[in-house]
C-alpha cells in the first residue's frame, strides 16, 4: 500500500514539473535574430535598443510574454515576439540573464 501511495505521490509530482528546464545554450541558438538590435551577447551599442545581458531572467520571459500578448506595446518587438513559445522565451531569457551586462564604475 505504502509503495502505491509513494509512487502516485511521485506520479503527481512528475506531472506537475516543467518538461525541461529552461536552457542558456538553446537561447543563444534562438537569440541570432535578437544580435540585430540587441548584440550577440545582449549587450546593445546602440542608444536606440536596450541591453539584454545581466537583466533578470523574469523580468526578460515577463517583458516577452507582454509583448507577444500586447499588454506592452512596441512596434518592433511585437511581431518578433509573436511567434515565440514558452520554451522559447525561457531559453532566451536564461541565455541573455545569464551574459555579463554592462560595468560601469561610480
Amino acid at each position: 500500500m505504502n509503495k502505491l501511495i509513494f509512487g502516485a505521490l511521485c506520479a503527481l509530482l512528475a506531472a506537475s514539473a516543467p518538461a525541461m528546464a529552461a536552457e542558456a545554450a538553446a537561447g543563444k541558438q534562438k537569440s541570432q535574430v535578437c544580435a540585430a538590435c540587441h548584440g550577440p551577447d545582449g549587450n546593445s551599442q546602440s542608444p536606440d535598443f536596450p541591453r539584454l545581458a545581466g537583466q533578470n531572467y523574469d523580468y526578460l520571459v515577463k517583458a516577452l510574454q507582454d509583448y507577444k500578448s500586447g499588454a506592452r506595446k512596441n512596434p518592433i518587438m511585437a511581431p518578433m515576439a509573436a511567434n515565440l513559445s514558452p520554451r522559447d522565451m525561457e531559453d532566451l531569457a536564461a541565455y541573455f540573464s545569464s551574459q555579463r551586462g554592462l560595468v560601469t564604475k561610480y
